[in-house]
C-alpha cells in the first residue's frame, strides 16, 4: 500500500509537469507584444535617467544586481558575499575580511531576497540588505555609495531562505531555517529526525549602521521554515513564515514532504517575543559568530560575537501561533493594508487569503485544533478570509499594486495572474516565458505600491534570447499593469538567477549619492594624501610600498631592490577625490584580483615574487587619454642579493 501511495504521488506531480510543459511549448515568441508602443514604453533616451531602480538578487552569484527601470539596463552589479574580480572584492586586502565566517573565509554564496529599508512602511532608499542562503548571513548596502558596508552571521541556523525580511521602521530583519538540524549541533543519526532536528527564527536589529546583531531566536519544530513578510499597519509587530514539509521528511522530500492537504504558515508576535525577553523567559544559549563591518576608505575588521536569547514558545504564551495553509506553500505576502495574509501553496488548486482580524479573533476565542512544541494550531476555517480559484498552477508569490489588485506567479502555468483583493476574483491573466518564481511591484510589498510597472522573474529562458550554449542568462520581463489589462512590454537578460526584487523611485536614491571623497576622510593607515608622502618600506621580507595614483601616473612608479621570498604590499591611494575617477592596479605574477581603488580610498595588492626580473604594473581603469601609459616597474633581484631598496618617478636616466 505505501509503495502504491508513493507512486501515485509521483503520478500526480509528473501530471502537473506535463500540463506546464505543455501550456509552455504551445506559445510562441511572437505572443509577447513588442508593439511600437511598447517600444516606445521603454525608450529611455541617451542621457536620460530611468524611473527606478531595481535591485536583484544574484542567487547563485552571491551578489546583487542593480538595473534602471523601464529600460531594463544593467547598471550596477554590487559585490556582497562571492569574490568579484572586476573591483577586487574579496581579493584585496581591505574587503577579505568581508567575507569570513565562524566557518572560515568563504568566497561565494547564495544570495536571495533584497529588501529595502522602511520608514512607516515605505521603502525610503537608505540601506539595501540580502540574505546568504548557504552559510546564514545577512547584509547591509549603503544607497549613498552602493556598497557593502556590513555582514553579520546568523548562529544556530541553516538555510538562511526566509530572510532578511524587513519591518516597517526597519527595527528588525528576520532569518529562519530552510533546513532543520540538531540545534545546537550534534552527531546524530538523521533518521533521527523527528526526534533531534529543529528550527530557529531569528530576528536581527538592523537600525544602526555597524551594530547589526540577533536580538533573539526562537526554538521552533523541525520544518522548513521558506519565506517571510512583516506585518503592516495593523499588523505591524507580527512576522509571517511559510513552512512546509510539516511531515519532518528527511528524504525523498518531493514525495515525502508533500503527503498532508496543508502545511503551516508561523505567525510570529515578535513585539510578544520583546516583552518576554524583557522578562526574562528566555534561555542563555552558547553561540559564537562574526560581524563583519567596511568603511569606504578602511579596512574591513571582524568582530566575535557570541551569545543567544533562545525563547521557547512554551515558556512565552502567545509567541507564535500556526495557520494551517494548503499546500506546501512558498510565499506569504501581506497586502498594503496589513490585513490579508496570502499563502502561496505550491501544490494547492486555490490560494488561500488569511484575515489578520480573524486570526487575533481566533486566538482571543482559543479556536485552536491542536498545539505543536507549544504552539497553538489555528483552525482554518476560522482565519479565512477567502481563497482566490483558478490562480494558475503552482502559485508561488504575490505583490499589490495601488488600486486593490494582487499579482501572484504561477510557476508551472507561466502566468501572471491579476485578482481583487476585495472579491478574491481573477479578473486578468498574462503569459510569460518561462516558469516564472517571484515577480515585483515597485513597493508591491510596502504599505505604498505603486501601479505601473511587475517585473517577472523567470527560472527558464530557452528561445527568449540569442543561444549561448547550456547556460543561459535568466529571463525578466517588463508587464505595464496601469490599465485593466496586463500588457507585456519588455524581456531581459538577468545575471545570475534573480530569486527576489525590489525597485525603488530613482528621485529618492540619486540626490543623495555621495559625490566627493575627501582624501582628509581616509581612514587607511597605509594611506597617502599627496605624492610628497610615497614611499617604499621594509621590515625584514614584507615591503610596503605606499603608493599614489592620479591620472595619468603612479608613484612611485619604478621600484628596485625587491627580493625573491619578499612580500610586497602595495596600498595605492587614488588621490582623486570626484566620483567616477577610479583607478586599478595588476601585478604581473600576483596571485589575485586586479585593485580598483575609488577616488579618496587606498587598496592594498599583496605580491610574493618567484623568480628574478624586471615586473611591469600598470592601470586597468580606463582613466584619461594617457591611459596606456599609467604604468610602472619593479625590480626583483635574489634572494639574499644587496641591491639597494630605491624607488623613484620622473627621474629619467
Amino acid at each position: 500500500m505505501k509503495r502504491h501511495t508513493t507512486n501515485r504521488i509521483i503520478a500526480g506531480v509528473a501530471f502537473l509537469l506535463l500540463v506546464g510543459a505543455v501550456a509552455t511549448s504551445c506559445r510562441t515568441a511572437d505572443q509577447t507584444g513588442g508593439t511600437r508602443s511598447a517600444a516606445e514604453a521603454v525608450y529611455i533616451p541617451p542621457g536620460s535617467y530611468d524611473e527606478y531602480y531595481s535591485f536583484m538578487s544574484g542567487g547563485f552569484s552571491g551578489n546583487l544586481t542593480v538595473y534602471g527601470l523601464p529600460s531594463g539596463r544593467l547598471i550596477k552589479t554590487v559585490p556582497v558575499f562571492s569574490q568579484f574580480a572586476e573591483n577586487g572584492w574579496g581579493y584585496d586586502e581591505e574587503t577579505k575580511n568581508m567575507l569570513n565566517t565562524s566557518h572560515g573565509n568563504i568566497p561565494w554564496d547564495d544570495s536571495h531576497h533584497p529588501q529595502l529599508s522602511q520608514t512607516n512602511g515605505v521603502t525610503d532608499g537608505r540601506w539595501v540588505f540580502i540574505n546568504a542562503n548557504n552559510t546564514p548571513r545577512i547584509a547591509r548596502i549603503d544607497l549613498t555609495t552602493f556598497e557593502t558596508e556590513e555582514i553579520v552571521e546568523i548562529p544556530l541556523s541553516a538555510g538562511n531562505h526566509a530572510s532578511p525580511f524587513i519591518t516597517e521602521n526597519t527595527e528588525y530583519l528576520v532569518s529562519a531555517t530552510r533546513f532543520s538540524v540538531p540545534i545546537p549541533q550534534k552527531d546524530v543519526a538523521i533518521s533521527t529526525f523527528k526526534e533531534n532536528f529543529r528550527g530557529t527564527i531569528s530576528f536581527v536589529r538592523a537600525d544602526k549602521v555597524g551594530e547589526m546583531d540577533v536580538a533573539f531566536q526562537i526554538m521552533v519544530p523541525g520544518y522548513d521554515y521558506d519565506v517571510s513578510h512583516a506585518g503592516k499597519g495593523p499588523s505591524h509587530g507580527w512576522a509571517f513564515f511559510s513552512t512546509y514539509n510539516v511531515e519532518q521528511a528527511h528524504t525523498l522530500k518531493e514525495v515525502n514532504a508533500s503527503r498532508r492537504d496543508k502545511d503551516f504558515i508561523a505567525a510570529v508576535n515578535w513585539k510578544r517575543a520583546e516583552e518576554c525577553v524583557e522578562a526574562g523567559n528566555f534561555q542563555q544559549w552558547e553561540a559564537s559568530y562574526l560581524r563583519n563591518v567596511k568603511p569606504h576608505s578602511g579596512i574591513a575588521r571582524t568582530e566575535q560575537l557570541s551569545g543567544s536569547r533562545m525563547i521557547f514558545p512554551a515558556d512565552c504564551e502567545g509567541v507564535v501561533y500556526f495557520l494551517p495553509t494548503p499546500k506546501s506553500p512558498h510565499g506569504v505576502d501581506v497586502d498594503p493594508t496589513g490585513e490579508y495574509i496570502v499563502g502561496g501553496g505550491k501544490l494547492a488548486t486555490v490560494l488561500p487569503v488569511h484575515s489578520f482580524t480573524k486570526m487575533m479573533a481566533a486566538i482571543e476565542n482559543e479556536e485552536f485544533e491542536g498545539v505543536v512544541d507549544g504552539i497553538p494550531v489555528l483552525k482554518y476555517d476560522a482565519v479565512m478570509a477567502g481563497e482566490v480559484e483558478n490562480a494558475g498552477l503552482g502559485p508561488l508569490h504575490t505583490e499589490f499594486d495601488d488600486k486593490g489588485f494582487a499579482y501572484t506567479t504561477a510557476f508551472l502555468s507561466s502566468e501572471i495572474v491579476k485578482w481583487d483583493i476585495s472579491t478574491f476574483t481573477v479578473v486578468d491573466r498574462i503569459p510569460v516565458y518561462y516558469s516564472v518564481g517571484h515577480l515585483m511591484v515597485p513597493g508591491g510589498d510596502s504599505r505604498q505600491p505603486t501601479g505601473k510597472y511587475l517585473v517577472a522573474l523567470n527560472k527558464i529562458t530557452k528561445d527568449r534570447y540569442l543561444p549561448t550554449g547550456p547556460e543561459l542568462a535568466h529571463a525578466a520581463q517588463l508587464i505595464d499593469i496601469s490599465g485593466d489589462k496586463m500588457e507585456m512590454l519588455l524581456d531581459f537578460p538577468t545575471m545570475g538567477e534573480p530569486h527576489y526584487a525590489q525597485a525603488i523611485a530613482a528621485d529618492v536614491i540619486k540626490d543623495k549619492q555621495v559625490r566627493m571623497f575627501r582624501l582628509e576622510d581616509n581612514e587607511h593607515p597605509y594611506a597617502v594624501t599627496s605624492e610628497s608622502e610615497t614611499r617604499v618600506e621594509r621590515d625584514g621580507k614584507n615591503v610596503h610600498v605606499y603608493m599614489s595614483a592620479i591620472r595619468s601616473h603612479f608613484a612611485p612608479d619604478n621600484i628596485e631592490g625587491i627580493r625573491v621570498g619578499d612580500k610586497v604590499y602595495f596600498h595605492v591611494t587614488n588621490l582623486e577625490q570626484d566620483w567616477d575617477v577610479p583607478h586599478g592596479l595588476a601585478m604581473m605574477g600576483a596571485i589575485a584580483s586586479e585593485l580598483l581603488i575609488m577616488p579618496g580610498a587606498t587598496k592594498t595588492l599583496v605580491w610574493e615574487p618567484l623568480a628574478e626580473g624586471i615586473y611591469p604594473f600598470y592601470c586597468t581603469d580606463f582613466c584619461s587619454a594617457l591611459h596606456q601609459e599609467m604604468q610602472g616597474y619593479v625590480r626583483v633581484s635574489a634572494a639574499g642579493s644587496n641591491t639597494p631598496l630605491t624607488y623613484q618617478t620622473g627621474e629619467q636616466g
